[in-house]
């Protein structure tokens, strides 16, 4: 397994999550890639002979090449070649565990070979080059069986993709039915997000005692999964999304469309970094993250920085990492080092949307009186002969549904 790009760390992290053993790496410097081959001629004779000398059997690029580029490439190192786009969606397809999920995926893999799939059928172009015409021209029964099984199979193709979206478009659909029921709970609702395998998904475990599946590998965590948390009186939701990454497909972005909508609606989110990774590193995957939450319409919701993995850091590394981003929280989630302080800056950040009410509420409206100790946790209380006088705190949306029950000065419903 050969590999080609300038930064190859990742990339070879990507391989290693999709079963793939790297025997070697090449780099060329140029302003932009070769229209035809990605590689210049030099460069591609050298790649060639690395090719043999290492007994490789694929090619990685790290970065998505196009129809003509793979077709090229391939014939002229006599190897399969794969970019990074096919490769992730590869990881992707083997993670993918929901309903929802698998047609996700195969929604993205088909709109990226739906451009590539004419290279698949060359074999059989050769049989539509009959006699031509009496001037020379294409004339009757060049349109040969190859030309024919690419137009069926490309318009196969686009009917699916049609089928997988209105089929996401229903998902979507009972994904709106039930967020509208946790709206109406009115519980707030925090979103992690980060780059793949920071530790949203042990993060989630630590904070709500939730059991989700943990690995080291890219993209373990498919599917949004939501959790209810206590915290000082009052529950949120916590919701662990799918792992961002440099250079993301733009196929994976639209078709996770759905999933990913948790972050543009969430409250709060939590920015979950790897704090051991090396300082450009660090900022290369939170530019990342930054782009693809302002590509899905979240780049303007509250953000706090969470730098996990503190205990893969030394004294000197930690006062390093804390001087570098004084606004996070560094914290561990493996050994739930600085969670409580977590829980405290939570806390705070959503104080700071919360109104004082005073409310009686008749007896008779008991479930009301429920629904308001649910969302606003703690409470103060008091038994009168007209009903339950409350003061608390709550979301200013709470508030204005408890309106009629508010009270004035004097304790009477205004």
């Amino acid at each position: 397994m050969l590999e080609t790009g300038e930064d190859l760390s990742e990339l070879e992290e990507l391989l290693r999550t999709a079963g793939v053993a790297t025997v070697g790496q090449m780099v060329q410097h140029r302003e932009q890639a070769h229209p035809n081959t990605y590689f210049g001629p030099g460069k591609l004779e050298e790649l060639r002979e690395a090719i043999k000398a290492q007994d490789a059997n694929v090619v990685a690029c790290d970065d998505e090449l196009s129809p003509r580029q793979g077709r090229n490439l391939e014939e002229a190192l006599g190897t399969p070649v794969v970019d990074r786009t096919a490769i992730i969606l590869d990881i992707f397809a083997g993670h993918a565990n929901s309903a929802e999920g698998k047609l996700q995926v195969e929604l993205a893999q088909l709109e990226y070979n739906l451009a590539r799939m004419r290279g698949l059928w060359t074999h059989l172009e050769r049989l539509g080059a009959g006699a031509g015409g009496p001037a020379g021209g294409p004339g009757i029964g060049t349109r040969g069986p190859g030309e024919s099984q690419i137009e069926t199979d490309r318009r196969l193709a686009r009917d699916r993709i049609t089928a997988l979206r209105r089929r996401l478009e229903r998902v979507k659909g009972a994904r709106r039915t039930m967020r509208a029921e946790r709206t109406r709970a009115q519980l707030p609702e925090v979103a992690l997000v980060g780059y793949t395998n920071a530790g949203k998904s042990t993060l989630l475990n630590a904070l709500t005692g939730a059991e989700v599946g943990v690995r080291d590998r890219l993209f373990h965590t498919l599917d949004p999964t939501t959790r209810g948390w206590r915290l000082g009186g009052r529950d949120y939701l916590l919701t662990d999304t799918v792992g961002f990454i440099r250079k993301l497909p733009h196929q994976l972005v639209d078709a996770f469309g759905a999933t990913l909508e948790e972050t543009r609606l969430a409250d709060l989110l939590l920015h979950v970094v790897d704090a051991s990774a090396p300082e450009d590193e660090l900022d290369e995957m939170m530019r990342a993250v930054h782009e693809v939450l302002e590509e899905l319409g979240a780049g303007d919701r509250p953000r706090v920085l969470i730098l996990n993995k503190a205990d893969a850091l030394d004294p000197d590394a930690r006062e390093d990492v804390r001087l570098r981003h004084p606004d996070g929280m560094l914290v561990s989630a493996l050994t739930g080092d600085g969670l409580e302080e977590l829980g405290e800056r939570i806390e705070t950040e959503f104080a700071r949307s919360l109104r004082d009410v005073e409310l009686l509420l008749p007896y008779r409206d008991g479930d009301r009186l429920a629904e308001l100790h649910e969302v606003a946790g703690d409470l103060e209380r008091e038994d009168t002969a007209e009903g339950v006088l409350v003061k608390a705190r709550v979301p200013a949306t709470v508030a204005a549904r408890f309106e009629r029950y508010a009270v004035d000065g004097n304790g009477r419903v205004a």
